[in-house]
């Protein structure tokens, strides 16, 4: 330990590229072990200017207006996620509009931001109708207060204790008495006592404040909902008319489910990204066949704690995101993760601490749920997030990440693959501040990312909806580039030349060249690298899909 604090000093005196390295939690990183390297954390190190980890924001009344979304962007947000629970098409299309003009007014101030847009699904769920006296109503239900449920439509918009409508037809076929019903994330607790053909008599065993449309439980209780809904096929066919990047796919309980999905948005939708919700106890039953066939899984924690003992959801947590990690494939950390902050302008520390832990977790995603869609403080909660995610980036011990995860890739590797390897490694061994990756699809892209750098991967892409998607997996920072070289532009313009075929006639490795100097200024400009810094160069041996393997070493001036 002594000769390690020697050799930090001297690195800090010395080299200028080890003395940031060794400013931001890296130190650690010479450690042999995983106990070691905790012992070596520093409380004062600063963090990266950097966060690797993307944000997720849920939309709603708090944070639907273009200069709400403008603040929610500056302080991180990089998706947002519209609840399809809630709300109509015309309200949703304004919700995408908002974003996309949020997006426009970043590129105009000259820091282009991609925003991705997420549709959550309703899914084959359960809820409550609307209260008679408003969408903002409560009823407070005390202890042992008696709750009729109904499945009548009379009451969908003017329910009341008397008839509190559910929007599950066969409930009545499947409950009977004894049967526990949970309402609201499990913190309204019914007991069923009677059961008649369109309703049930319960009573309250825990009580509290009970708003409008919350999900309904029925805890070991087996459902006959199919896996997409009608409401689901029009919210997905809206998803495609409106050109959205990512469905999250809510309450899937096998692989057919995401099939199904994938039917329905049909090739007009084939680019879309589908995350599994995983939420229940037979969707964790069949995990591994959801993720072979899915692109992404969500943790989706809320309806988790209350389809399985609450004790258990953070194991299912860490097998759910380290299988994930294995498998290459982003997953999503979700639910109650600053729920104080709805009302409350500073979380708990508790709430501090399963944000952290979810990154260090290594979820590539953290989210936002009423937080930042009716909550008072949205732009405190992504700035928050921001920070925690950041300091628990610069905690983990990626060294020992990286071989990890490097030990579950087995020969043969293609070419991509071995160069992403690669591209990790010597960044390692170079101190390297970002990773820049010219990518057409993305997967060069994400193939790096599996691999848990440290260093930020800027991803250069022509594909507008690739740099959207990419915010799903961890440390990329998408780079998106739609235009030539200025005096190649203005040459084919001349001739009347489509940017394709522009690209074909020009002198590739110039335009390759340029992109590189786009990505370092962008980096640069974000505070990511300074001059001097090491930069891992990532791109094809010549123009085309699936040609990445060619690796350079270069230093940012």
């Amino acid at each position: 330990m002594h000769l390690r604090g020697k050799f930090k000093d001297e690195c800090k005196q010395n080299d200028p590229r080890s003395r940031v390295y060794y400013q931001h939690q890296a130190f650690a990183e010479t450690a042999v072990n995983a106990l070691e390297q905790r012992t070596l954390l520093d409380v004062d190190s600063e963090p990266w200017n950097t966060r690797h980890t993307s944000i997720i924001c849920t939309l709603g009344p708090a944070s639907q207006s273009v200069g709400m979304l403008l603040k929610m962007i500056d302080a991180g947000m990089n998706i947002a996620r519209l609840n399809f629970s809630h709300g109509s098409h015309e309200y949703h299309k304004q919700s995408i509009d908002n974003v996309r003009a949020a997006e426009k007014l970043t590129e105009l101030k000259g820091r282009m931001r991609t925003i991705s847009i997420a549709l959550d699904t309703k899914g084959p769920e359960i809820r409550t109708g609307l209260w008679a006296e408003g969408t903002n109503a409560e009823f407070n239900l005390q202890i042992g207060e008696a709750v009729r449920l109904t499945t009548d439509e009379a009451y969908e918009s003017k329910c009341t204790l008397e008839n509190l409508y559910v929007d599950y037809k066969n409930i009545s076929q499947v409950l009977k008495p004894g049967n526990r019903i949970f309402i609201d994330d499990g913190l309204i607790s019914l007991l069923v006592k009677h059961v008649e053909d369109k309703h049930i008599d319960c009573e309250v065993e825990n009580g509290g404040l009970l708003g409008s449309r919350k999900g309904v439980n029925l805890p070991g209780v087996p459902v006959d909902l199919p896996a997409v809904s009608e409401k689901d096929k029009l919210d997905l066919q809206f998803a495609v008319d409106n050109g959205l990047d990512i469905v999250f796919a809510s309450f899937i309980r096998d692989a057919e489910g995401v099939r199904e999905i994938r039917r329905v948005l049909g090739e007009s939708g084939k680019n879309i990204k589908i995350i599994a919700k995983i939420e229940n106890h037979q969707g964790i039953q069949h995990f591994d066949d959801i993720l072979d066939e899915v692109d992404g899984i969500m943790v989706a924690r809320g309806d988790m704690g209350i389809e399985i003992p609450p004790q258990k959801v953070f194991v299912a947590q860490k097998m759910i995101i380290a299988k994930c990690n294995q498998a290459g494939k982003p997953v999503i950390c979700a639910t109650q993760m600053l729920e104080s902050m709805i009302k409350n302008p500073r979380p708990t520390r508790a709430e501090v601490s399963d944000v952290a832990n979810a990154v260090l977790d290594n979820t590539d995603c953290i989210m936002l749920s009423g937080e930042s869609a009716k909550g008072k403080f949205p732009v405190q909660c992504v700035q928050l997030m921001h920070e925690i995610a950041r300091e628990a980036e610069a905690c983990l011990f990626h060294r020992e990440l990286f071989e990890n995860l490097r030990y579950f890739t087995k020969p043969p590797l293609d070419q991509m693959q071995s160069s992403a390897i690669a591209a990790v490694e010597a960044a390692f061994r170079s101190f390297a501040s970002i990773i820049i990756v010219l990518t057409h699809s993305g997967r060069s892209a994400r193939l790096i990312s599996q691999y848990r750098p440290r260093a930020v991967i800027m991803a250069v892409t022509r594909s507008l909806q690739v740099a959207r998607q990419l915010h799903l997996y961890r440390g990329c920072c998408p780079v998106y580039i739609d235009t030539l070289l200025p005096d190649m532009e203005v040459q084919f313009k001349q001739h009347n030349i489509s940017t394709s075929q522009a690209l074909a006639m020009s002198d590739w490795l110039l335009d390759v060249d340029s992109r590189v100097s786009d990505a370092i200024k962008a980096a640069k400009d974000r505070g990511f690298c300074s001059s001097g810094d090491a930069v891992i160069v990532v791109t094809g041996w010549r123009p085309g899909l699936g040609t990445t393997n060619t690796l350079r070493i270069i230093y940012a001036d």
